[in-house]
């Protein structure tokens, strides 16, 4: 039985005893990853932590995010288990917050926004548009290709079947979130280094609408069914995401009109962010019962499991042997910044 098939047997039957049973959606490691991350503010503090940032007053001065936000989020961070707060100093006492390996293993994830952001968006001004390979000492764009091939795959050259963790999650409950990150008017902040992917990701229900394109979802109905989304949401960020050239419309009834939202050719490129996202919150977040959705690489026939490489010497590309150009000039600003 598939999950889809799931979740309307479980409406049928009833299963919860305070609310109806279509409250559960089909379990899937993407939006459980995104509900950790799927934040603007928290983006950017994954971010700036991979530059090499650990302090709270770093993260404030480089982010210009908010004391009060700032705080709620590394601790939200902290709880999931992303990142991990360590005593730097005694007296008086002062905490810096490491990335954990659950928190080292969005590397790839970081590493596919840059991707997206350089093929699409690139700012030769952006210093995290601007990674560098220390292997091979060259600026990269990142690739995303099959482990098991070698080759490169995107959303065409797969197919998904059920895994052994797959069934019924209940969705993310509502949480106080501000639309936008409140940022501090000046341009030596970096908060634009990531801006068209941070909008994508860094609104919730986006970034969810944008996961469930890529699950086969094109009717409004199935965004609906897939996500439990209010139907105001849903026709905001479907507008939005057609806005931004990520979906498109077509009409496939007249009377009464009715339309379909397919990806568009740079909607499909964001097809290795999903992937990234899938592989980590399959290791991460399944609960011990597997991952509930299986991706084949239809060219090998083998789980698709991501290796980034580089594209001039095509080795794998980690968080050992990537710096961003400008990371050294960063802390230093950064430094300056807190002592004046």
């Amino acid at each position: 039985m598939t999950a889809k098939r799931r979740v309307r047997k479980a409406v049928r039957k009833g299963e919860t005893k305070t609310k109806p049973a279509e409250q559960l959606v089909a379990a899937n490691s993407v939006n459980r990853a995104l509900n950790i991350m799927g934040d603007r503010a928290t983006l950017l503090i994954l971010n700036c932590a991979f530059l090499g940032v650990r302090r709270f007053n770093d993260f404030k001065v480089v982010t210009g995010i908010a004391p009060s936000l700032l705080t709620d989020r590394l601790r939200r961070l902290d709880d999931a288990g992303v990142m991990r707060r360590a005593v730097y100093s005694k007296r008086p006492p002062r905490y810096e917050y490491r990335l954990t390996e659950m928190g080292l293993g969005l590397h790839d994830t970081a590493l596919m926004m840059i991707r997206w952001e350089r093929r699409w968006h690139f700012d030769p001004n952006s210093p995290m548009q601007r990674p560098v390979h220390s292997t091979c000492g060259k600026e990269f764009t990142p690739e995303f290709t099959c482990a098991a091939c070698g080759q490169f795959a995107d959303a065409r050259d797969v197919y998904a079947t059920d895994g052994p963790g797959s069934g019924l999650d209940k969705p993310q409950g509502p949480r106080a979130q501000r639309r936008s990150t409140k940022m501090e008017e000046t341009p030596k902040t970096v908060h634009k280094m990531l801006e068209r992917a941070g909008e994508l990701l860094g609104d919730r229900w986006t970034s969810h609408v944008v996961a469930s394109a890529f699950r086969g979802a094109k009717r409004f109905a199935d965004f609906q069914e897939q996500l439990n989304i209010a139907s105001n949401i849903l026709t905001d960020r479907l507008n939005r995401l057609v806005e931004a050239g990520i979906l498109k419309k077509h009409l496939y009834q007249v009377r009464p009109e009715r339309l379909s939202y397919k990806l568009t050719e740079e909607g499909r490129d964001l097809f290795p962010l999903i992937m990234t996202l899938m592989s980590w919150g399959d290791r991460w977040l399944d609960g011990g019962k597997g991952a509930p959705v299986i991706v084949r690489h239809k060219g090998c026939g083998t789980k698709l499991v991501p290796k980034i490489t580089c594209n001039h010497c095509h080795e794998v590309v980690d968080h050992h042997n990537v710096t961003a150009p400008h990371s050294e000039a960063l802390k230093s600003f950064s430094a300056n910044r807190r002592h004046n």
